[in-house]
C-alpha cells in the first residue's frame, strides 16, 4: 500500500492504464510523455523524468544533476481524457537538482500568484480563445478547411456553423465531459475563425483549463481533417486572432478589489491604478503576450476584409471600448494584448506583474478613451503612444525593462529573450514573395 493506493484504484476503476504526464515548454506548448498509473507516488514525489536540454527555454545543461527535467504530477489535475482511451491527464510542475526550475513557465506563474495571495488577494481570469480551422493544400500552402466560408463579414454566419457542426459538436461534448463552463460558440470575424467562451477560474486552473482546451481542440481538429491553429493572423487581408484576458481580483473577504460602481468607469482606485500599470508595461509585455513574428501582423492598423477589426494597437483604456489596449467592463478589466501564439502561464504572471506595479506605484491612467481610436486614426488626429510594431522592438523593451523582469524572473526572462532573438533574427534575413514582386526588377 502506498499514500496514493486509493487515488490508483479510482482511477483503474475507470479503466485508466497510463497517465500524461503534461508540461509546458516556454513557447506554450504542450509536451509530455506516457507512464503507467501504479507508478504515481514516484511521479507525484520525485517526477516523470525528460531530457531538460530537448526542452525549449529550461536552460538546463547537457550533463549532471541539473541536466534532468522533472515534471512532478499535481494530484488536483487527475483528469480522463475521452480522447485518449485509458488515458489520463496529469499537470507537471517544473523541478531540476530537487529545487523548482525558475525557467518553468507553471511556477513562474505559482511564484507571482504566491506573492500575491501574501496581500489576501485571488486572481481570477476568464480566457476567450480564437482560432482559425486550417489545412494543407496543394505545394504545401496553408488553406481554410472550409472552403465555403468566404462571407465578406462572416461574423456568427450560420451556414458555416452548420457545415462544421460535427466538428463543433464534438469540442462542445467533450469540453462540457471535462468539466468546462460553456457559455457560446460563435464563428468570429474572418473567414474560418471560431471563438469559444467558457466559464473563469482562479488563474493557475484557468491557465491550465486552457492548455487543456487547446490538446483537446488539435485532437478533435484532427479527427476531423482539420487543423486547429493558434497562429495569430494567418491570412493578410483578414482580421488575427486575440486570446483576451478578463481581469478581476477578489480579497480575503470575497470583494471585487477592481469594482466601484460609483467610480469612473466602474473601477475602484486600485483598478485604475493595475490598468496604468498594465500601460505603462505595455511594450515589455507585448515580447511576452504577442510572442511571435506574426504577431504583430495583427497588432497592426491594417485593412480587414469584413470591414472590422478589433486589433488593439494604442496604449489606451476605455468603458467597453473594444478599440483600447485596455476594455473595462462591468467592474473588470479585459486585457486584449495577448494571442493565442503566446505561453498562457507567462503571460498570465507578467500581466500580473505589471498591474500590480501600478498598485504599488500608484501610477496614474491616461484619460480614458470615449471614441472609436480607428476612426480617430483614419481622421489624421493625433493618437495615443502604439505598441511595438515588431517582435526585435518588443524584445528589446522586455530587455531593457530590468525591474519588471527581476520581478517576474530574471531566468525565465533570459531565456525567453535569447530564444526569441533567434526567431527574429532568423525572420529578418528571408526574402519574402512580397520583396521579389516589388523588387526583382525595381532598379
Amino acid at each position: 500500500m502506498t499514500p496514493y493506493s486509493d487515488t490508483i484504484a479510482a482511477l483503474q476503476s475507470q479503466g485508466i492504464h497510463s497517465l500524461l504526464t503534461q508540461f509546458c515548454d516556454l513557447h506554450g506548448v504542450a509536451k509530455g510523455k506516457l507512464v503507467p498509473v501504479e507508478g504515481l507516488q514516484e511521479w507525484v514525489e520525485q517526477g516523470a523524468g525528460f531530457a531538460g536540454p530537448s526542452i525549449w527555454g529550461t536552460g538546463l545543461p547537457r550533463f549532471g544533476p541539473r541536466s534532468e527535467y522533472y515534471g512532478r504530477v499535481q494530484l488536483e489535475s487527475l483528469q480522463p481524457l475521452p480522447f485518449m482511451l485509458g488515458v489520463a491527464r496529469a499537470v507537471c510542475d517544473g523541478f531540476a537538482g530537487g529545487q523548482p526550475l525558475e525557467t518553468c513557465s507553471r511556477q513562474l506563474l505559482k511564484a507571482a500568484l504566491a506573492r500575491l495571495a501574501a496581500r489576501g488577494w485571488t486572481l481570477w481570469v476568464g480566457i476567450e480563445p480564437e482560432f482559425f480551422l486550417l489545412q494543407e493544400g496543394e505545394y504545401g500552402r496553408w488553406q481554410l478547411a472550409d472552403a465555403q466560408d468566404r462571407l465578406a463579414k462572416p461574423s456568427y454566419d450560420f451556414q458555416s456553423i452548420y457545415r462544421n457542426a460535427d466538428f463543433l459538436e464534438e469540442m462542445r461534448s467533450t469540453l462540457v465531459s471535462l468539466g468546462f463552463g460553456l457559455q457560446q460558440i460563435d464563428h468570429e470575424d474572418a473567414c474560418g475563425q471560431y471563438e469559444i467562451n467558457y466559464r473563469f477560474d482562479d488563474a493557475l486552473v484557468a491557465a491550465d483549463r486552457y492548455m487543456l482546451f487547446k490538446m483537446v481542440a488539435h485532437a478533435v481538429a484532427q479527427k476531423h481533417g482539420k487543423v486547429f491553429s493558434c497562429m495569430p493572423k494567418p491570412f493578410a487581408n483578414a482580421p488575427g486572432s486575440g486570446l483576451h484576458f478578463h481581469l478581476s481580483i477578489t480579497d480575503s473577504a470575497g470583494r471585487a478589489v477592481f469594482s466601484d460602481a460609483q467610480g469612473d468607469l466602474g473601477l475602484s482606485p486600485i483598478g485604475h491604478q493595475f490598468a496604468a500599470g498594465l500601460l505603462h508595461h505595455a511594450d515589455a509585455l507585448s515580447a511576452v503576450c504577442a510572442p511571435t513574428v506574426n504577431s504583430y501582423k495583427r497588432l497592426a492598423v491594417s485593412h480587414s476584409a469584413s470591414g472590422t477589426t478589433w486589433s488593439p494597437v494604442w496604449k489606451s483604456y476605455g468603458d467597453n471600448n473594444r478599440t483600447c489596449l485596455v476594455r473595462t467592463v462591468a467592474g473588470r478589466i479585459e486585457w486584449r494584448l495577448p494571442d493565442p501564439s503566446c505561453n498562457v502561464y507567462a503571460s498570465i504572471a507578467a500581466t500580473l506583474v505589471a498591474g500590480l506595479d501600478g498598485v504599488d506605484q500608484k501610477r496614474v491612467a491616461p484619460k480614458p478613451c470615449e471614441e472609436d481610436l480607428y476612426l480617430r486614426y483614419a481622421s489624421g488626429l493625433a493618437m495615443p503612444a502604439r505598441l511595438p510594431k515588431n517582435l526585435g522592438d518588443a524584445l528589446d523593451a522586455l530587455e531593457a525593462a530590468t525591474a519588471f523582469t527581476q520581478t517576474l524572473g530574471t531566468p525565465f526572462c533570459q531565456q525567453f529573450i535569447a530564444l526569441h532573438r533567434v526567431q527574429w533574427d532568423a525572420y529578418s534575413q528571408q526574402v519574402s514573395e512580397w520583396e521579389m514582386v516589388h523588387y526583382a526588377n525595381a532598379f
